[in-house]
């Protein structure tokens, strides 16, 4: 009898858990892009909030120079 209760209640909790899905949407969980959301992280007292910083400054100054390789490229 203690079976077939423990049988019963292992298969409505798993009914239950498979109703419960994650309720996937096309919606972004935040409206911030990538970048605002590592410039708010970055201005963070997280440990680590230096090194995203650090990073941060990396990408933009590649970014700046390969804009003005190409406008050279552009005017040749």
């Amino acid at each position: 009898m203690i079976r077939r209760k423990t049988g019963w209640l292992f298969m409505l909790g798993a009914a239950f858990m498979a109703g419960c899905g994650s309720g996937d949407t096309d919606e972004p969980a935040s409206s911030l892009s990538r970048a605002q959301r590592d410039s708010i992280l970055a201005d963070s007292p997280l440990p680590g909030a230096a090194a995203v910083q650090g990073a941060l400054d990396v990408a933009d100054t590649a970014s700046t120079r390969t804009q003005r390789i190409e406008n050279l490229n552009k005017q040749d």
